[in-house]
């Protein structure tokens, strides 16, 4: 699977996978990054993209020492899962 790369002009964690791009949008807000919307396109869903997405781009916020609003219900639930990243919710 590729890299997961911030375009931060577009304000977009992506990721391609088989000519296929997923995104994970993002809006800064000072200290804080907020999530906004998950998308994996449906060629290349049930492989574990979105969320190789999402930890990238949680450890990226946590380098930044950012605090994460998570809009985005796949972000939100993905935190659920993986009480490591609790403590990076505003």
């Amino acid at each position: 699977m590729n890299k997961v790369r911030d375009n931060r002009a577009e304000q977009e964690f992506e990721m391609d996978v088989g000519g296929h791009r997923a995104l994970a949008a993002y809006q800064r807000e000072g200290e804080r990054i907020v999530f906004t919307h998950t998308h994996v396109p449906a060629e290349i869903e049930g492989r574990g993209v979105a969320s190789k997405l999402i930890r990238a781009a949680l450890d990226s916020a946590r380098d930044q020492g950012l605090k994460v609003l998570p809009q985005c219900t796949f972000v939100a639930a993905f935190i659920r899962r993986h009480p490591e990243y609790r403590d990076l919710v505003a």
